[in-house]
């Protein structure tokens, strides 16, 4: 049974930091990319950041570029998603991605 667990999310002023992790069972994870999406309210899920199965390769959404640093760990079947300089904009339910499975999300909330 493939399981995706998110992490880690909060409350926090606007200019701080969270990192989120999910951890992923059910699958041979570093066999497969993984990725976070996010939701904010009244609008559709969207990419936030991608990573390849050795973590060599990552993309981001240009609105999250040199703010955030999406990273896995194989050994540990974790994937994390460093979030600095944060903005009332990136409030959403952040979903973690792979083997064609979601996570149930993690609630982040940038705000003072």
């Amino acid at each position: 049974q493939v399981q995706l667990v998110e992490s880690g999310g909060d409350l926090v002023q606007p200019g701080g930091s969270l990192r989120l992790s999910c951890a992923a069972s059910g699958f041979t994870f570093d066999d497969y990319p993984m990725a976070w999406y996010r939701q904010a309210p009244g609008k559709e899920r969207e990419l936030v950041a991608r990573i390849n199965w050795r973590g060599t390769w990552t993309d981001y959404q240009e609105s999250v570029k040199g703010r955030f640093t999406i990273s896995r760990d194989n050994d540990k079947n974790r994937l994390y998603l460093q979030m600095n300089s944060l903005k009332p904009e990136d409030t959403a339910v952040y979903y973690c991605n792979g083997f064609d499975s979601w996570g149930q999300g993690t609630q982040v909330t940038v705000s003072s």
